[in-house]
């Protein structure tokens, strides 16, 4: 099981680096209720795939796992994973956990 506390700390470094190319009225707040994008959101849509590539790469250095958030499964939810901070984190989570189950994380010998 993935620790989700850790996730939020990879996220909100993530925000650091987005924060610094945005004016300081326009920053995003680092709090697992920040609204990511939509009408409260601070993040346009470039703005939004600016974020998710690098929590992307984040994630991937972090956790030494690779993940999609832009697939079929992440349009398809219900809740949007992209709402809040807090909602991405459990989307992640979700994932890691699944990919953990299905596959051996990258640099990890495999059994061949």
């Amino acid at each position: 099981m993935v620790n989700k506390e850790k996730i939020i700390e990879t996220i909100f470094n993530v925000i650091d680096e987005i924060n610094l190319e945005f004016p300081e009225d326009n920053r995003l707040e680092k709090s697992v209720d920040t609204v990511l994008f939509g009408k409260s959101g601070k993040l346009d849509s470039l703005g939004l795939v600016n974020f998710i590539v690098a929590t992307e790469q984040h994630i991937e250095e972090n956790f030494n796992v690779l993940i999609s958030l832009t697939d079929e499964k992440a349009m398809s939810q219900k809740n949007s994973p992209f709402k809040t901070i807090g909602t991405l984190a459990d989307y992640i989570a979700l994932l890691i956990n699944e990919s953990s189950n299905e596959e051996p994380s990258l640099g990890e010998p495999s059994n061949e």
